[in-house]
């Protein structure tokens, strides 16, 4: 995968901004291009999430996602990932993601509140909040702060915390290791936070 990968972030009101601001701050360290997309029905670009802070998306989802990404986020947040839930396009899009063999990466809330009520990965291994365990089978479910089954390209995370992690080892898909260990000895990290070793494919 070339550095001039793109990816679709999107975003509704209520979504987690620690978890969407770190993924698209590090994409773009990482070389990557991202577009940011609001998933509100009126299309509206401003977007207030889930502690007030305000983001501005470049475009309504209708109009960009089409486009040739080589993966999709979705940002945690209750009530972001409701309307996630409840967007038939949102959920269209992702379903032609993970058809065509692209990436579908969620975060905190989004996996269990998105991706499993849509049945959208019958078969993927997959974390979440952890307080919400409970929205994603006990079968599926993997007590680590990053998941990536490469059987399906689904890359899931815990919450804000772990979204530095996350979005590194998205990095690492889409470029390289390299990249990623690059854009990770810029942002002075706690020892432990990021370690390849973690991240173990199974």
């Amino acid at each position: 995968m070339s550095t001039n990968a793109s990816v679709l972030v999107c975003l509704a009101h209520g979504s987690e901004e620690t978890e969407a601001v770190t993924t698209i701050d590090l994409l773009v360290r990482g070389g990557l291009q991202v577009t940011t997309a609001s998933v509100e029905s009126d299309g509206s670009r401003e977007i207030v999430c889930s502690r007030g802070v305000r983001l501005l998306a470049d475009a309504p989802l209708v109009e960009v996602a089409d486009n040739d990404y080589a993966a999709i986020v979705l940002p945690g947040g209750l009530k972001g990932a409701q309307t996630f839930r409840d967007s038939p396009l949102l959920v269209e899009t992702v379903r032609q993601f993970h058809l065509s063999g692209r990436i579908v990466a969620a975060i905190c809330a989004a996996p269990g509140t998105v991706l499993v009520p849509h049945d959208l990965f019958p078969v993927g291994n997959m974390t979440g909040f952890p307080g919400l365990k409970e929205t994603i089978p006990e079968a599926k479910w993997m007590e680590r702060r990053v998941v990536w089954d490469p059987r399906v390209n689904l890359l899931t995370s815990q919450g804000p915390g772990t979204s530095m992690d996350f979005a590194l080892k998205l990095i690492d898909l889409l470029v390289n290791k390299e990249k990623a260990r690059e854009v990770a000895s810029q942002l002075v990290l706690a020892a432990g936070i990021y370690n390849y070793q973690e991240f173990e494919e199974r």
